[in-house]
């Protein structure tokens, strides 16, 4: 059984977000977090795909991974941040991070933010994703 201990904050004060995410998330005192680095769309054999959506689903992945390691799940994150490479087709390519992120978390709504940037550490890189995850001890 799936406990969130997190709380979406939804201000009546504020505009709908303009995506499948929340405004902020509350996390009561005690809990156990996960922050992860940049995840980066980079596969354990060293190849990094060519095509966004595929690097994105690779981050996604690599996530995944980091937080079983941590015995949390993709339904523990509070907040996700996504640098995306600035390219002539940057609308497309926003579209696609964020279909990817929607389908990994799975209706799950976090707080998020999305950044573009003119590259990342590595040119081939396109997507760089960062996470918080939090739950209560021992559950």
């Amino acid at each position: 059984m799936v406990v969130t201990i997190s709380r979406e904050l939804k201000p009546s004060e504020l505009a709908a977000p303009a995506a499948a995410y929340a405004h902020g998330v509350h996390v009561p005192a005690g809990s156990e977090l996960i922050f992860t680095s940049g995840v980066v769309p980079t596969k354990r054999d060293g190849s990094v795909p060519v095509n966004i959506g595929e690097q994105a689903s690779v981050v996604w992945q690599n996530i995944s991974a980091i937080l079983a390691e941590g015995s949390m799940s993709k339904s523990d994150i509070i907040s996700v941040t996504t640098y995306v490479v600035n390219s002539a087709s940057l609308a497309d390519q926003l579209k696609i991070v964020m279909a990817e992120r929607d389908l990994a978390l799975a209706g799950h709504r976090a707080a998020s933010t999305l950044v573009t940037v003119p590259a990342l550490a590595r040119p081939e890189w396109l997507v760089e994703i960062s996470v918080v995850a939090a739950r209560q001890p021992n559950s």
